[in-house]
């Protein structure tokens, strides 16, 4: 069994695959104050609750935006599984060409989201990743990462909205079937999630003009499915795309034989 990890600002994304059959996934907040230990801790209860040897993990790669958690967890799939992992990196093979001014800016989740969605759908491609930030990335027809945009991701926007406006509610983040809302947390909802989803369909329009026409759309990360529908521009969510990602590095660097 492979462990994949995904460190986020936000989250980390932990999937264990057996060849390429995604076993289970889980979600846990990222805290950098967290030691070795604990995260040893929080793994191995998530294995027990759903019946994964916690000895059988033979593989291990880990892409991470977040450079302070990056030892710790490295440190504990080598103490407790006994495993160099893979850190997604420079001079790992991924098989994608970064045309970028300084291809090493370029995070490790959106070359990972790269190598998994050329994989199932070939280029051109634009890549719209729904985490902390909300990445915007252009992938052409050969394969090559040329780039993108990066805005705000809607968790942080909201967030200065109730901090900034003392009298406006914190609210849940909802699709409403209205824009003029009926009172203030209709409203704020109706205003947030419409104009998040122009915002999505602006950017990929004008990237759509400098790519390609027939570039597809593939929304991924922790709300994208909320937003599938509202924002015209996404064709495709796929959920597991950053996993699957790690999963083709990972095979591309060590074999895929080793994915037992």
């Amino acid at each position: 069994m492979i462990l994949v990890v995904d460190v986020g600002n936000t989250n980390i994304v932990l999937g264990v695959y057996r060849q390429r059959t995604l076993l289970n996934h889980w979600r846990i907040s990222t805290n950098k104050a967290r030691t070795v230990d604990e995260y040893a801790v929080i793994v191995r209860n998530l294995f027990d609750l759903y019946g994964l040897d916690f000895h059988g993990i033979t593989g291990a790669i880990l892409s991470s935006v977040v450079p302070p958690i990056t030892p710790a967890l490295e440190h504990m799939i080598k103490k407790y599984f006994g495993i160099n992992p893979l850190i997604v990196g420079p001079g790992i093979k991924t098989g994608v060409s970064i045309v970028y001014e300084n291809p090493r800016e370029v995070g490790a989740d959106r070359i990972v989201n790269a190598v998994a969605a050329l994989n199932k759908y070939g280029g051109p491609l634009i890549i719209v990743d729904f985490g902390t930030a909300t990445t915007f990335c252009a992938i052409g027809e050969k394969g090559e990462y040329l780039g993108g945009a990066i805005t705000p991701g809607i968790g942080i926007s909201t967030e200065a909205l109730f901090q900034k406006a003392s009298k406006l509610p914190r609210v849940e983040i909802v699709k409403t079937r209205t824009v003029i809302g009926k009172n203030t947390v209709s409203g704020i909802q109706a205003g947030i999630y419409h104009g998040y989803c122009g915002q999505i369909d602006r950017i990929v329009q004008l990237m759509k003009e400098e790519l390609s026409a027939k570039a597809r759309v593939i929304a991924t990360g922790g709300l994208a499915e909320l937003f599938f529908g509202g924002a015209e521009m996404i064709e495709i969510v796929d959920p597991y795309l950053t996993l699957e990602g790690l999963l083709l590095i990972y095979e591309k660097n060590v074999g895929r034989d080793k994915g037992t």
